[in-house]
């Protein structure tokens, strides 16, 4: 795959891609399916995957914030306060 994105391109787009606006700026990593989809286009494992998201959001190339199942991620800024 010659074009592939890299991790913060992906992650960015599916962020813009799967978020409701009406609802929140950012996606559930479980319930958007977008864990099952980093992993599968970058052939990694669980573990992997997270550490891989882990160190977008450490760099502020992402945001997050820990809820029931898994996180939700932001682009960087659209973290909501509080």
């Amino acid at each position: 795959m010659a074009n592939k994105l890299s991790m913060e391109q992906f992650c960015k787009q599916a962020i813009t891609g799967l978020r409701n606006l009406e609802k929140s700026k950012g996606i559930h990593a479980v319930y958007s399916g977008f864990n099952g989809a980093f992993r599968e286009y970058f052939g990694l494992d669980r573990d992997a995957g997270i550490a891989a998201v882990n160190k977008l959001v450490a760099e502020g190339k992402l945001a997050s914030i820990p809820r029931k199942g898994g996180p939700m991620l932001y682009l960087p800024g659209e973290k909501p306060e509080g």
